[in-house]
């Protein structure tokens, strides 16, 4: 029954989606995001209203049984829709439940009797750049914890890296072949450390490109007073921008892609306890770890496979959701889109493996529903982005109905739907969800990823593992044309039959009845979405920046003179000083906080309303500079999105865009 009668449907169903966004408006004076109860309520109602789109979408918008295409598109776009809504609501179950462990950690520093125990910290590493590398090491020797000893495990067998390790007064490890990758790399290392005198309490991980924080150790180890903790997992945070944040110069404005796994997902996971080991930043028990005979080997993914692993044996894994490491995130689209379609294909072969969900093994039912859930991520998310791509074409070029439903109906069954879930999402996780740009993200990934799906599910073997490539030239403009080419054709092809339905009659189909509208802007949304999609492929050219970087106080001494200017923009490198204007060349030294004495410096060019100057750091410098970005402060970067910024950045990118 219409409630809403005089305002014609129209007009009725927007008021329900008015109605939604009045609710909505309320959630922040009601709701507490930390209150498992709360946060049940919120997906008990999305869970309504996606049951009620469903049937509604079963009933009214697909065509009629028969051995026709249009059923067929009718009815596969239909069969995607719902395996993605199956997925998202399985996610939607693992938020309703949130576990945030700090004041946990608070209570159990130094738990342990008698001294610190002691702590094996294994860096794998596989042809990064000495440069990667350094900050590493620096950052791992340099923790707080006493108790330690730094182990780099060199599966490129590099005798530089040797030598380097000697004289940072580090373990250096190498064998002779790279059989099971990653994880036999690991597995090597314990099994040299079992042959000690005196094996390590704890093990950490980190890859080569991640910089523990000084706190690392200590605040990871107070979650081990749980006797039954086999490993206790940290977030992944990022000194430098992704492709996504890069390309579109939204640095300041938008976090990094991962954000909401670590921030929100992982806390909710362990709220079910299901958090499982994301590979670096981890610390594992020792006697775990040899109970369960290290890390398996049957997937790429070795981090997830160890999570069922330790589960499997009956151990714990928790996860600390604080900023106690930061590395290197991808830099270019190829590398990005390699790294996730790994992760898929991974997942898949743990799906397939021993410790499967349908496998005879002792996990529980929580921890195979971990993996079904994951399953559901990456074989429907991404097919179903393309989908949402592919099928209006087929209404422009072929007359094929894929949805025949009116716009009122639209707007009060998946309006109201899609409504609730983005109010709801962006109220538990900050506005993290941005609607063109998560969509984007998903799509610039969405045809490797599919592949790597639906291979790894029938061959989850025999595929060439890529180690993802961190750092690199990137000075100048890159376009991916390889990338950008399926968006282009998509692009081309919705525009020119969205053109050919507006222009010429003939092909204006009206069929689909007030469907057509549908057709209309689903068409119109996916010509902005290719557009931006086609524009994150043009990789802009990238100078060393630490997104964490705030203006402070320095004295830059030149010819006998003091000047107290603000430092902005400073890399291990350079610095901007602003505050006054020195002549090019001009040479002097510069104090800053926490680096010793005074750092030789000289003027290489000027800028508005002040210089740049090059940096010539001596080797205790140069240390301390490495602490001071990658090992001290809080995370870097921007953890939630902000929203004015957000729209200016966007903007200014578009204008560059239109003017180049």
């Amino acid at each position: 029954m219409d409630l809403f009668p005089h305002l014609g449907e129209l007009g009725a169903s927007t008021v329900h989606l008015i109605a939604i966004g009045g609710v909505a408006l309320v959630l922040p004076f009601v709701v507490d995001p930390r209150k498992d109860l709360h946060r049940a309520a919120l997906f008990a109602v999305a869970f309504l209203l996606a049951f009620r789109y469903a049937w509604w979408r079963a009933t009214e918008t697909l065509a009629p049984p028969g051995l026709t295409i249009n059923m067929l598109a009718s009815w596969s776009l239909f069969a995607l829709e719902m395996a993605a809504l199956v997925g998202s609501m399985s996610a939607f179950v693992i938020l309703s439940r949130v576990k945030l462990r700090s004041e946990e950690a608070d209570r159990n520093l130094g738990w342990w009797e008698g001294g610190e125990p002691r702590v094996a910290i294994l860096i794998a590493t596989y042809n990064e750049d000495r440069e990667v590398l350094e900050r590493t090491i620096v950052g791992a020797r340099s923790l707080r914890h006493q108790n330690k000893e730094v182990i780099v495990c060199d599966d490129s067998r590099r005798d530089w890296l040797r030598d380097f390790c000697a004289e940072q007064n580090v373990r250096y490890m190498r064998r002779p072949d790279n059989k099971g990758q990653k994880a036999g790399n690991i597995n090597h290392a314990l099994d040299r450390l079992a042959e000690d005198a005196v094996p390590p309490d704890y093990v950490a991980v980190l890859d080569a490109d991640f910089v523990p924080h000084r706190g690392f150790i200590s605040r990871t180890l107070a979650l081990f007073h749980d006797p039954e903790v086999g490993l206790v997992q940290t977030p992944q945070h990022f000194f430098n921008p992704d492709p996504i944040q890069h390309n579109f110069g939204l640095v300041r404005s938008y976090p990094d892609e991962q954000r909401f796994f670590f921030d929100y997902m992982q806390p909710s996971r362990d709220g079910w306890g299901i958090a499982f080991c994301c590979g670096t930043s981890s610390i594992c028990r020792w006697t775990a770890l040899r109970d369960v005979g290290g890390f398996n080997t049957e997937s790429v993914t070795e981090d997830f496979m160890m999570t069922l692993v330790l589960r499997n044996g009956g151990w714990k894994t928790v996860y600390l959701n604080e900023p106690l490491t930061e590395g290197l995130a991808p830099e270019g689209l190829k590398e990005y889109v390699t790294q996730r379609a790994r992760w898929c294909l991974g997942l898949m072969q743990i799906a397939r493996s021993s410790l499967g969900p349908l496998a005879n093994n002792n996990l529980r039912l929580r921890d195979r529903w971990s993996v079904i859930d994951s399953v559901f991520y990456w074989c429907t998310t991404f097919s179903f982005r393309i989908a949402a791509i592919v099928y209006p074409l087929l209404y422009w070029y072929g007359n094929i109905t894929v949805v025949n439903a009116r716009l009122p109906d639209v707007i009060t069954y998946f309006g109201c739907y899609y409504l609730w879930i983005l109010m709801t999402l962006n109220y538990l996780s900050r506005g993290m969800v941005v609607p063109i740009l998560n969509d984007v993200s998903q799509l610039l990934g969405a045809i490797p990823i599919t592949r790597a799906a639906f291979t790894g599910l029938f061959k989850p073997h025999g595929h060439p593992f890529s180690v993802t490539a961190k750092g690199g030239d990137r000075s100048k403009v890159q376009v991916q044309w390889r990338l950008m080419a399926p968006f282009l054709v998509a692009f081309v092809l919705t525009v020119v039959g969205l053109l050919i339905g507006i222009v010429f009659d003939g092909f204006a189909f009206n069929d689909a009845g007030d469907g057509k509208w549908v057709i209309l802007f689903w068409t119109l949304y996916n010509v902005v979405v290719l557009a931006v999609t086609s524009l994150a492929c043009v990789e802009l050219p990238r100078r060393e920046i630490h997104v964490a970087d705030k203006p402070e106080r320095v004295v830059f001494r030149t010819e006998g003179t003091d000047h107290t200017l603000w430092m902005r923009s400073l890399t291990l490198d350079t610095v901007r000083l602003r505050g006054n204007v020195f002549r090019i060349e001009t040479r002097g030294t510069l104090v800053i906080d926490d680096v010793p004495g005074e750092l030789t410096a000289y003027v290489i060019s000027s800028t508005t309303d002040g210089n740049r100057l090059q940096l010539l750091p001596d080797a205790e410098q140069r240390e301390a500079l490495f602490l001071r970005f990658y090992a001290e402060g809080a995370e870097p970067g921007v953890v939630r999105v902000q929203s004015a910024a957000l729209i200016r950045d966007i903007a200014r990118r578009l204008s560059v865009t239109s003017r180049s």
